[in-house]
């Protein structure tokens, strides 16, 4: 009976370290972020609101707010399963549940302990939102000439199926380039063309004829059903 008890408190014992191991191998402290982050074939992603990541974030990071489940799902799913996810917030309470809700859907993801605030208590490099001059309707109506058919990509450094979209669309210019013309908008810095446009998410693509618009789409699309619109 001793010998059973005495098992069954290394059993214990044993599952706890497991489960403290696993834990500190997936909550990183800011010098172990830092260093992972330094690395080659990873993705940084920003999980706090939009506000929050004007107001500074790490460079390179890209944003699926947590807080609005739909958002977060969306982008996420935009992500590349085959390499690491990097998640952080202001303190990384809502990156520990973002970084192992990607685990269980079947991403490898880490989240920093202390999130942004240890950082910048590290003195750590933060990135801030620079202010940029709004183009006018005027600006952006300049920009598709009426007798050629136009694509007009909105999209955001920060935003995952942007940065998926983007090699789609770098193909498509390649292959099928004397067929229409590209117009890149920053919507990230471009605000003010984006709720002029009704562009309230990111990527959305309008394909426009004759100088007027004919298609739009927001989110991934494949490049079939892009030239299907010219």
């Amino acid at each position: 009976m001793m010998r059973f008890k005495f098992l069954l408190a290394i059993g214990f014992a044993s599952i706890f370290l497991a489960c403290n191991s696993r834990a500190q191998q997936v909550n990183l402290s800011v010098d172990e972020f830092q260093k992972a982050i330094a690395q080659s074939n990873i993705q940084l992603l920003d999980v706090r609101t939009p506000g929050e990541y004007q107001s500074g974030h790490l460079k390179g990071a890209m944003l699926a707010d947590w807080t609005n489940p739909n958002e977060f799902q969306t982008r996420a799913k935009a992500l590349d399963k085959s390499k690491p996810v990097y998640t952080y917030c202001l303190s990384g309470a809502r990156s520990a549940a973002a970084s192992e809700w990607l685990r269980e859907n079947g991403y490898t993801a880490y989240n920093m302990n202390g999130g942004i605030s240890a950082w910048k208590r590290a003195d750590k490099p933060v990135e801030q939102a620079v202010e940029v001059a709004q183009i006018s309707m005027e600006d952006y109506l300049a920009q598709i000439p009426k007798d050629k058919t136009v694509l007009v990509d909105f999209s955001a450094v920060w935003c995952p199926p942007c940065k998926k979209m983007a090699l789609v669309i770098d193909s498509l210019v390649k292959t099928n380039g004397s067929q229409f013309v590209l117009v890149k908008i920053d919507g990230g810095q471009q605000t003010s063309i984006c709720k002029q446009m009704n562009v309230d998410a990111f990527p959305t693509f309008i394909v426009y004829n004759q100088g007027k618009e004919t298609w739009r789409k927001q989110g991934l699309v494949e490049a079939k059903e892009i030239l299907s619109n010219f």
